[in-house]
């Protein structure tokens, strides 16, 4: 599992001299009806932003920044879309709008990623992972990249970072999660919005994907289990409830060929998109199934692998 700064591009690091950690993405989903699904994936020359239809057709590369564009969230009303933009000199948050036009980076210094937005489409929470005391966390923004707030103290774990922040639909608890060892512990916790009240929803043991989703209404929230393939394990998609009870696989596959990563659902509430791939194969395929893993039904068979996939609400002025 790759952490954020790897998305720094070698440029950057080159120049900033910063030792790469691992990465993750940020979504949640707005209930709504159901527009398209972004994802990011890398082509060969950094990664960008791309979208598809729900049917599988019509794919559309988004972004074509020098540098890299990934971690897409759509805003709730299916207008625009915060994403992560690493050049040769910082990692920031940006925003665009939904065709991929009148990109404004809110955080021109730093290395802060993994936007999501608030139910209200006015804030965003994003991570900071920074190779400097004190200097990683949770914090919230406005939109127009004003009003910057810490909401969690820096991860206690030495050299390793909070990821993934998602808001839950009724905009009270953030989602996130904590490393412990990269590529081998990591947990799912949650905060208040207002910082306080930090609980582990998933322990350590079950090695959560940084990716993870709340359902539209914000009674279970998608996560990955096994991430990294540990001991030859396969990663699995399973739901849980936020107080981290009755946690429940949907997908079952074993011996490490085939991984299934949560992805996120849809506006609607009635799927689940995720990526099933097989790397020794290299093969991708986009999924969606029932919130209870049953209808599994294939998207689309991709020629890369996708990532940070964000299921959008189709805006008013296509209905």
């Amino acid at each position: 599992m790759r952490r954020l700064i790897v998305l720094v591009t070698a440029a950057a690091l080159t120049v900033l001299g910063l030792v790469t950690v691992g990465a993750g993405a940020a979504n949640a989903t707005t209930p709504g009806k159901n527009g398209r699904i972004l994802f990011h994936a890398d082509t060969g020359s950094g990664s960008q932003l791309y979208t598809i239809k729900p049917n599988g057709t019509d794919l559309r590369q988004l972004t074509h920044v020098t540098g890299e564009a990934s971690q897409g969230d759509w805003s709730p009303d299916g207008r625009r879309i915060a994403f992560e933009l690493a050049d040769a000199t910082h990692v920031g948050v940006a925003i665009m709008r939904a065709d991929g036009s009148g990109i404004r980076d809110l955080t021109p210094t730093g290395f802060q990623g993994q936007p999501a937005f608030t139910p209200d489409g006015h804030h965003l929470v994003y991570n900071l992972c920074a190779d400097q005391p004190n200097g990683s966390g949770i914090f919230i923004i406005r939109d127009n990249g004003t009003g910057i707030r810490r909401l969690t103290a820096p991860n206690p774990f030495p050299t390793e970072c909070d990821e993934d922040p998602n808001v839950s639909p009724d905009g009270k608890t953030v989602t996130f999660v904590r490393h412990k060892v990269d590529g081998l512990l990591q947990a799912l916790y949650a905060v208040n919005i207002d910082g306080s009240h930090l609980r582990k929803i998933v322990p350590y043991r079950h090695e959560v994907g940084v990716k993870h989703d709340w359902a539209p209404d914000g009674r279970h929230i998608v996560i990955t289990i096994d991430a990294d393939y540990p001991e030859g394990r396969s990663p699995n998609v399973a739901t849980i409830r936020p107080d981290g009870t009755h946690l429940r696989l949907l997908t079952h596959y074993r011996g490490g060929d085939w991984g299934a990563f949560a992805g996120s659902y849809s506006p609607d509430g009635r799927w689940i998109v995720f990526r099933l791939e097989n790397l020794q194969l290299q093969q991708f395929k986009l999924m969606k199934m029932y919130p209870d893993g049953s209808h599994r039904k294939l998207i689309a068979t991709l020629p890369f692998r996708p990532r940070a996939i964000d299921w959008g609400a189709r805006p008013n002025h296509n209905h």
